[in-house]
This record gives structure tokens, C-alpha cells and sequence, in this order.
């Protein structure tokens, strides 16, 4: 039986077969991808001319292509569209995966050749991105313990074995805790919703085979239901429920997942010589310290505190004037903001919602990228891994860039929240390859036909989720392990968020945010009222997301608690956590930090972004044009298209001229003094 996972791509861009692969292709494959990368390793280490940069680090980044072509196609399906069979073997890749890195960082052969480069680095010649490259393998051999041996080297085996099968326990427990529940509505519970509510809620009954209309725990629904369900029994269950996710006791309890998570990061860090595991993450990162990650978040803690606490009294007495004696409570946050936006702003936004089509926005994405860097996008008719994809091809001056693929909608095989991948990086050594980027997110499916309607947050969440896929697809390096997105995971979110600046020009809003039912363009007065209200509930946002990243970076920066529920209740309490607003992140949904080490000890990523994101947009005010060209070729010359390959400091410094500091972000939040 052929393998279309095993064939060389011939189709389109070199796009995976998606309508020939089935699931029972992909443990053969995974087999077979594992063999011949370690058999490429092996020749490399065991070669016997003399190491040079084109034999051994040149080589090693060759390596391995079948492996990454299945695990490409594999990790998309699973995050996106999985099934009981997918997970089943997403359990059994995971440690066989950490496994088969572990070989490669113990093999000692492969490390003696590296150090014998880095030792004569000064004199072999090298370019600027080699010689990054060269230094960026090395330190990655050394913090996964290739330095390591005997007792110590096994037991780093061990540790990594083992965090990778407790990071795919807890999606999966997540995922599962996500897709089993649901809260029947009658007609009745359908009162004073709007109709966008109403009818995602029918979409998502139809999805689960129900005669009615549910609520699921799909951000895209729970949220908009929790904003204006008058009912307060029934947005307190399904607050309930939403902020119980991986605590329900049972095979999906993620509680002691994280306890042991957190206990093998510590030593794993300690095996290295750190002192705990925030400073071993930390040192590659912007950041560098905890100290420094501290300091940013309280900086903004205090202020964000402040303003949350002054909207909550109002609030509280909206809900005394409805006649609830009670304390104002987390489900009642949302609901009571939304009637407050309404009364200070004479902003609905089920009035908003018409105007943001999710065509349209899309269609504003690429425009905008359009006139920043002159990409044109073509739709592709090619097979993909389910029919709510879609794929475009992404060019600039005739000449094929990339391609495009976005899957919007929400479903219960999905796992939730929004990210962007490459199923193939920006490479031009040892040969070339073009991106393949996708985006994915959940927003709400439309029932009959309708055309899908976005909030305000889903849009900045579409226009997010395309910055990062510019900064793969503008990507303009020599190697794949330096491009795109593989840069410091504090500096990986500039791009991102720098993008959701370009949804707020009113030019951009004024084009292409039209009614879906009559096409006329955003009243001049509703958009006047949307820029003026963006800065609304700041207070809120940035208390939930600050109290998340102060508890991961207080998990890992020390000894690892025991109870890392109590350690959260115990930092939260430190801060004088609200009581009405919770962590947007509880623990045992954390998927940031405890389905992998991405985000683990950097949550606070996003933040130290927005430092940069806001100080960025304001080369183009200053410019005078938010379509600027002079800054637009400067954005992509020094930031967009060199990935990794130089220290994002450096990067940043020379599209800018100097770091910014704390206050573009406070100003861009409406939190400054």
C-alpha cells in the first residue's frame, strides 16, 4: 500500500495530499520519518571529513524532511479537526517524539563536532546568519543537556519523556471537558438575546444533533451569551462551567497534570544548573530575568487594578438598580459592561456586529497587507483537512510567495482558542522552500446560509492571527530554524499585535466594514463611537490577563509548589485580585503554559510585545499615513524578514532607533495617569 504521507509532493506549492491521507497513514509514516532522520543524523556525526558549517550545521538543517512533512499534516489534524483516533495517536507520538530528540542531543559525536565549530568560529569565514545559526545549535544541544552524561544525562531523558506525554494528557483532557458540555436553551432563555446570539446558538444545536438551540463553552458563543443573557441563573452555569474546565474531578483533571508539570520543569532546569525553571526560560528570552518580567506586569498591574475597581462600583450599582441585593459577581461582569459600553458610549454592539462580516474582514486583512508591502492573494481550489478550509496564493510582483490557509469556524473537534502554524518554514539553504502558512480560529458558524458575523474582539483576534502569518510569509533568511516566527517568545508576538493597529484606522473600517443585509458602509457616528470605545473595560482585560501571567511566572520562579491550585489562590491574594473577575487563564485550562513549554514562564510575552507594538504603530503616526511606505519597508526589512537570524533587540533597535518603554503601552491601554 502507498503512503501519500511517504510520496514526494508534486501537487500544487508542494501542499500535503489532504484528500488522499488517511488516519492509519500516519503511524507508518511517523515510523519511517523518525528512521531516516536519526539515519541522516548519524552520518552527519559519524562523517569522517573534518566538521565545517556545510557538512554538520548546514546538513543538520536539511535533515529530517520526511519526519516534518508527516508531523506538519499531523499536529494541523490534531489541534484542528481531531477524533478519538488522532488523539489515540497523538498519546503514543508524544513520547516516542521526546525519545527521538533526547538521541539526537546525547549524541555525543554530533556534539563534538559542533563544539569543534563553535571553538574555531572566529576563522571559518562565517556570514552573519550562519554564524547565528551556528551559535543558536549549539546553545539548543547545551539547555537540552547534551553536556549532560551518565546518571544525569538518563534522567533529563526521563524528565522530557515525560512532560511531553503529561502536555498532550492535558489538551486532550481539555478538549474533551470542551466538547461534553452543553447548556439546552428553551425559547424562552432565548429573551433579550440579539439575533446573532440566537443564532449561533441554533448552529452550534444543529452541530451537536440537538432539536434546540446551546450553549457550548466555545469562546465565540459563551462570551456573547454571558454579554447579554439577562437570565443570571443561567450565564452563572455557564460561567461555571466555562471557568471548570480541567477541574471537574475524573479522568480529566488536569490539577495534578500541572503539579507534576510543574515539579519536573524545576528539574529539569536544575539538572542544567538554574536555580528554577523561570530563569533557565527566561535567559533566551527578551527578558532575560524574572525580575525583569516582574517589574513590567506590576507596572501595569496597579494602574489596570485601579480602573477595574472604579467600573466595578459602577456595576455594582446597575445591579442593585435591577434588584439583586447580592455582590456583583464574575458573571455578571460581562453582562453589566456591555449595558455600560451601551449607556457611556451609545454602543450596542449587536448593532456593531452586522457591520463585520467575516468576509469582509478578511478581505481587510489582505488589503491592508496589500498596500503595507504589496501582497496580492489568489484563492486556491486544492484538497484540505476539512471543509470549512480555505486556501489562497500569496504573491507579490507576479512572483509565488506563500500559501495561505485559514480555518475560521468553531467546532468540537477543534481545540479552542486561535493560533497560527507553518506546515513548511521560509528556507533557502540547503534548499528552497516556500511558506506554507495557516491560521486558525473559532469563531461562531452561521446557520442557514447567513453570512458569519464577527464581534469587535473576533476581528482584532483575525487581523492578530495574520500578523503572525506576514512574519512567516515575509520571511527572507537563508535557514528554517532561523525564520518566520522562530524568534524569542517575547518578541514573537510584535507582529501580531502590531497588526490589530491596522483594524482600528478608520479608512480600513470605513471600506470594509459594511452591513451584511443592506452593504451600506459603517455610519460615520457608529465608527466614531467604535474608535472612541476601544479603550473601554481596559481595566478588566488587562487585570485578568496580568493576574494569569504573574502566576505562571510565580509557578516556575522558585520551587515548584505542591498545590499549585493553592499557590495560584495564594498570588492572586498578594495582589488583591478583584473578586469579581477572575484569571482569564485558570490553572487547569491553562493550555499556554501547560499543554508545552511554549508559553511556560511567558505568559507575560503578550505584555512585553505591547511595549513594542504600540511604540511600532507610532512610526506611523508620526509618518503622518498608517500605509506609510518609507515605514512599511523598514517594518518589513528589519523586522518581518529576518525571523531569528539576529538578536530581536538588535532587530527592533534598528527599525526604531531605541527600545520604548512601559508608557506607549499604558497610553495605548487608556491606563495612563
Amino acid at each position: 500500500m502507498t503512503n501519500p504521507l511517504l510520496e514526494t509532493r508534486e501537487g500544487p506549492f508542494g501542499l500535503a495530499p489532504f484528500d488522499l491521507i488517511q488516519d492509519d497513514h500516519f503511524a507508518p509514516a511517523f515510523s519511517v520519518g523518525l528512521q531516516e532522520h536519526l539515519a541522516e543524523i548519524d552520518a552527519i556525526a559519524d562523517n569522517p571529513e573534518p566538521p565545517t558549517f556545510a557538512n554538520t550545521i548546514e546538513a543538520m538543517e536539511g535533515a529530517g524532511e520526511v519526519l516534518d512533512n508527516v508531523l506538519s499534516v499531523f499536529f494541523t489534524v490534531s489541534g484542528a479537526d481531531s477524533n478519538d483516533a488522532r488523539q489515540a495517536l497523538q498519546r503514543d507520538f508524544s513520547p516516542r517524539l521526546a525519545a527521538h530528540s533526547s538521541a539526537i542531543y546525547a549524541n555525543a559525536a554530533l556534539f563534538a563536532r559542533i563544539e569543534d565549530l563553535w571553538d574555531r568560529r572566529d576563522s571559518l569565514g562565517l556570514s552573519e546568519e550562519e554564524a547565528r545559526v551556528l551559535f543558536l545549535t549549539r546553545r539548543g544541544f547545551v539547555r537540552a543537556g547534551a553536556a549532560l552524561t551518565g546518571a544525569e544525562a538518563e534522567r533529563m531523558k526521563e524528565v522530557k519523556s515525560r512532560l511531553a506525554v503529561l502536555g498532550t494528557s492535558f489538551t486532550q483532557n481539555l478538549l474533551k471537558d470542551e466538547a461534553d458540555w452543553f447548556m439546552p436553551l428553551s425559547e424562552a432563555d432565548l429573551e433579550g438575546l440579539p439575533d446573532f446570539v440566537v443564532d449561533s446558538a441554533r448552529s452550534a444545536g444543529e452541530a451537536l444533533g440537538r432539536e434546540g438551540p446551546v450553549v457550548t463553552l466555545s469562546r465565540s458563543l459563551i462570551v456573547p451569551f454571558l454579554q447579554f443573557s439577562p437570565r443570571r441563573d443561567l450565564r452563572e452555569k455557564a460561567y461555571r462551567a466555562w471557568t471548570a474546565r480541567g477541574a471537574n474531578g475524573g479522568d480529566t483533571d488536569n490539577r495534578a497534570i500541572a503539579a507534576e508539570t510543574l515539579a519536573l520543569r524545576e528539574e529539569r532546569a536544575k539538572l542544567l544548573g538554574y536555580p528554577d525553571f523561570a530563569a533557565f526560560k527566561l535567559e533566551t528570552e527578551m527578558a532575560h530575568t524574572p525580575d525583569r518580567v516582574r517589574d513590567l506586569l506590576m507596572a501595569v498591574w496597579k494602574p489596570a487594578r485601579a480602573a477595574a475597581m472604579a467600573d466595578q462600583a459602577e456595576m455594582a450599582e446597575m445591579l442593585r438598580a435591577d434588584g439583586v441585593n447580592g455582590p456583583f459577581r464574575p458573571w455578571d461582569w460581562r453582562y453589566y459592561a456591555e449595558k455600560r459600553r451601551h449607556a457611556l458610549h451609545d454602543l450596542d454592539e449587536a448593532e456593531l456586529k452586522p457591520y463585520l462580516q467575516l468576509d469582509k474582514m478578511i478581505e481587510a486583512a489582505f488589503t491592508c497587507s496589500s498596500r503595507l508591502f504589496g501582497l496580492a492573494f489568489a484563492p486556491l481550489d486544492l484538497p484540505l483537512y476539512h471543509p470549512d478550509c480555505r486556501a489562497w496564493e500569496v504573491t507579490r510582483d507576479g512572483r509565488h510567495l506563500a500559501v495561505f490557509i485559514a480555518d475560521y469556524f468553531a467546532r468540537a473537534s477543534k481545540r479552542s482558542g486561535a493560533w497560527c502554524s507553518a506546515m513548511q518554514s521560509q528556507a533557502r539553504r540547503p534548499v528552497e522552500k516556500a511558506p506554507i502558512v495557516i491560521n486558525v480560529c473559532n469563531f461562531a458558524k452561521p446557520s442557514g446560509g447567513k453570512p458569519a458575523l464577527l464581534s469587535y474582539d473576533d476581528a482584532r483576534t483575525l487581523f492578530h492571527e495574520f500578523g503572525h502569518a506576514l512574519h512567516q510569509m515575509l520571511s527572507d533568511v537563508d535557514f528554517g530554524s532561523v525564520s518566520g516566527t522562530s524568534v524569542a517568545r517575547d518578541f514573537v508576538e510584535l507582529p501580531s499585535q502590531l497588526y490589530e493597529h491596522w483594524l482600528e484606522v478608520p479608512e480600513v473600517l470605513s471600506e470594509f466594514a459594511t452591513h451584511a443585509d443592506t452593504g451600506a458602509p459603517m455610519p460615520a457616528a457608529l465608527l466614531d463611537k467604535v474608535l472612541a470605545a476601544a479603550t473601554f473595560d481596559m481595566g478588566f482585560q488587562t487585570v485578568e490577563y496580568v493576574a494569569s501571567a504573574l502566576v505562571d511566572l510565580e509557578f516556575h520562579n522558585g520551587p515548584a509548589p505542591a498545590d499549585p491550585m493553592a499557590r495560584q489562590a495564594e498570588v492572586l491574594e498578594g495582589l488583591g485580585m478583584p473578586d469579581a473577575i477572575s484569571m482569564r487563564h485558570a490553572t487547569p485550562q491553562f493550555a499556554h503554559v501547560f499543554a508545552g513549554d511554549g508559553y511556560s514562564s511567558g505568559y507575560y510575552s503578550y505584555m512585553w510585545s505591547e511595549v513594542m507594538d504600540a511604540d511600532a504603530f507610532a512610526a506611523f503616526e508620526e509618518a503622518g499615513d498608517a500605509f506609510d511606505p518609507a515605514t512599511a519597508r523598514k517594518l518589513e526589512e528589519f523586522i518581518l524578514s529576518r525571523g531569528g537570524s539576529v538578536e530581536a533587540e538588535e532587530l527592533y533597535t534598528a527599525f526604531r532607533g531605541r527600545m520604548p518603554g512601559v508608557d506607549a503601552l499604558l497610553k495605548g491601554r487608556g491606563l495612563a495617569a
